[in-house]
């Protein structure tokens, strides 16, 4: 059903305009004995290179978004081992409150990267929420507790 609605997706009246054209041409093309001999290596580079750069430019994004998830989760580490290494009395709910703000704020990444575009908004809210909190939890529980800022 899914790949029903996306095929839907990309068909509108556009769509059907050029098919109707490549009907009618190829069509009269027949009846009029009209041929042309093309070169295959004109048709190809047609084909060839639209898909290359489409793949490419998907590369480059994806590629965008793990260096991205990347900086965000080495940050995240470093908030983690200040919270259990720098300060002079860690408490086991501190280390546990900032590996649950942490936890959920990866998975909520993952979840924006992976689920469709459509549902963005709510997911880029959930990531907000937990960079918010993670915020909170620097100014009021490490500096409160004595972390040094910087």
């Amino acid at each position: 059903m899914k790949r029903l609605l996306r095929v839907c997706s990309i068909i509108n009246l556009k769509t059907l305009f050029v098919t109707f054209l490549v009907v009618v041409s190829t069509y009269l093309c027949l009846k009029y004995k009209f041929i042309a001999d093309y070169p295959l290596t004109l048709i190809a580079t047609v084909i060839y290179f639209p898909i290359v750069f489409s793949i490419e430019g998907a590369y480059k994004m994806r590629e965008s978004a793990l260096d991205d998830y990347g900086s965000i989760k080495a940050h995240g580490n470093a908030i983690y081992f200040a919270t259990r290494d720098w300060l002079e009395e860690p408490y086991e709910e501190t280390i546990q409150k900032v590996r649950n703000l942490l936890v959920q704020l990866m998975l909520f990444c993952r979840i924006l990267f992976a689920e469709p575009v459509r549902s963005m908004r709510k997911n880029e809210d959930h990531v907000y929420k937990y960079f918010s909190e993670l915020s909170a939890f620097i100014k009021n529980d490490l500096r409160a507790n004595g972390l040094v800022s910087g």
